[in-house]
């Protein structure tokens, strides 16, 4: 296996999740009391991959603040700000001068179950394409038309990609991980603003890379993937890891939980306090937050601030 890069996109702004978006970006949210971007990292490892590059934008500090050197998950990673938010292709253009190598790339507000990852490498070492894509054979309609659609072609190379496709042709959605090499690079000079969001899209800019005769790959290697978008995501996200730990709930490090309270599928952060008896039904308790009202929750995150419902499906 060659010399690899690791990249994370970690510059997105979480409007949609209301008061907790703008203290707390997406990409060190906890899942199961470790940070999003932590499981990303460890994917990375996996790969023997241990130099890193994030790219933040809103609420940066907090990032470095969390992740520091990222010596604790023993990787070494390096941050570069990505100043305008003008999308995910703009996001890669400012890697460009950083950049010597082959990387493997994720959007840092997505948690994934993933499997084989290291195919995306056996991929790229047999076929040299200049980007390989993640993908996941989706059940979903709707998720697919939240993200993008991949078309194939016969002998297996992508022949196009689709963001936000209104029409799918298949089941074959696109997910939040690649493979690039430097060719991405001449794809992103290429890539004009779209319409429907006034920015540069990374989907664009694959495409480009397929119409003038640049290979690009896909691999499913996606199981179970969730953008971070509303507080329900965190509670689902925090499900699934328990039940990947074979877990009915969990609790951090020098908690207070009074007598009498009942967790089901819930996490308690470090250092949070449950002062009165309750039932705690599919909640997330953040670091730090306290609990007294003594009554009965069900789908609902707690902040130091206060509850925050989830949104319904």
């Amino acid at each position: 296996m060659g010399d690899y890069l690791g990249v994370i996109l970690a510059a997105g702004h979480g409007s949609r999740m209301g008061p907790f978006g703008e203290e707390l970006p997406k990409p060190i949210v906890p899942i199961c009391n470790k940070p999003l971007m932590a499981y990303q990292l460890e994917h990375l490892r996996g790969l023997g991959i241990t130099d890193v590059i994030v790219v933040i934008g809103h609420l940066g500090h907090h990032i470095i603040r969390v992740m520091g050197d990222g010596a604790e998950w023993g990787v070494r990673l390096r941050y570069v700000e990505q100043e305008q938010r003008l999308g995910l292709a703009h996001a890669v253009g400012q890697l460009e001068r950083h950049v010597d190598r082959p990387f493997v790339l994720f959007l840092g507000d997505i948690f994934f179950e993933v499997e084989n990852l290291a195919a995306m490498i056996a991929i790229y070492e047999t076929h040299r394409p200049a980007a390989v894509l993640g993908i996941k054979d989706e059940p979903d309609p709707e998720a697919i038309k939240r993200n993008f659609s991949v078309v194939l072609g016969e002998d297996g190379a992508v022949r196009r990609v689709f963001e936000k496709p209104r029409h799918l042709e298949n089941t074959l959605k696109g997910c939040g991980i690649y493979l690039f090499d430097e060719r991405i690079f001449d794809g992103v000079r290429r890539t004009p603003r779209t319409a429907m969001r006034d920015e540069y899209e990374l989907t664009d800019s694959i495409q480009i890379l397929i119409d003038y005769d640049y290979p690009v790959r896909a691999a499913e290697v996606v199981l179970w993937d969730v953008n971070i978008t509303y507080i329900g995501d965190l509670i689902a996200c925090c499900r699934h890891e328990l039940r990947a730990r074979h877990l009915t709930h969990l609790v951090g490090a020098e908690c207070r939980i009074a007598e009498g309270v009942e967790l089901v599928e819930t996490v308690v952060g470090d250092h949070a306090q449950i002062a009165k008896p309750a039932r705690l039904e599919r909640c997330v308790v953040m670091p730090g937050a306290l609990l007294d009202d003594g009554l009965d929750h069900r789908d609902a995150v707690f902040t130091k601030a206060g509850p925050l419902s989830a949104v319904p499906d």
